[in-house]
């Protein structure tokens, strides 16, 4: 699914699954968009768990469906788009995120920082690049890159980004392209 060239706009590319031992992975690249525009430096690779994507059923462990997603703030206990720590302990919390919306029956599905082979149930990790399943996120990148974006969504909105966690941000998506061959 090709982006609109309208608004901000994330996009991912789904490339390959990287394996180690019994888990799996599905390596993208990212890219930011603003109005079809591509933004320097906010680039690199996208992890997400296993396919085949599946909306359907919630819990299942799967990546989401290619698709485009409305984004919002995220309000969770571990994952927040305002008030986030920056800490370089994965274990510290609330860190940075933002949520998909319109996911079908999934839900708290986000852009949020990895670590170690995945940090991810359906959600996904920015990151450099892994060049094998033997390659761990480092988090303190995933971390800056995932707070990057957020800074730059909300340099793009201005004025209407939300002033609280759980509302939609308007004119703001993901898109993810078609699963991997």
């Amino acid at each position: 699914m090709p982006i609109k060239g309208v608004g901000w706009e994330l996009n991912i590319s789904r490339q390959a699954e990287q394996q180690r031992g019994d888990r799996r992975r599905t390596i993208g690249a990212y890219q930011v968009f603003h109005d079809g525009q591509p933004q320097p430096n906010l680039s690199g690779t996208s992890v997400e768990t296993k396919g085949p994507g599946d909306n359907r059923v919630a819990g299942n462990g799967r990546r989401i469906e290619a698709g485009r997603y409305p984004l919002g703030t995220q309000a969770g206990e571990h994952y927040v788009t305002i008030g986030y720590l920056v800490s370089n302990d994965p274990d510290q919390t609330p860190k940075p995120g933002l949520e998909l919306l319109d996911t079908g029956n999934r839900t708290a599905i986000l852009v949020h920082p990895g670590h170690d082979f995945l940090a991810s149930v359906g959600c996904i990790n920015l990151t450099s690049g892994l060049q094998s399943g033997n390659v761990d996120i480092p988090f303190v990148d995933s971390r800056d890159r995932v707070i990057t974006a957020i800074n730059d969504l909300k340099n793009f909105v201005d004025a209407g980004f939300p002033h609280h966690n759980g509302h939609l941000i308007d004119n703001a998506w993901v898109v993810i392209d078609d699963e991997p061959q």
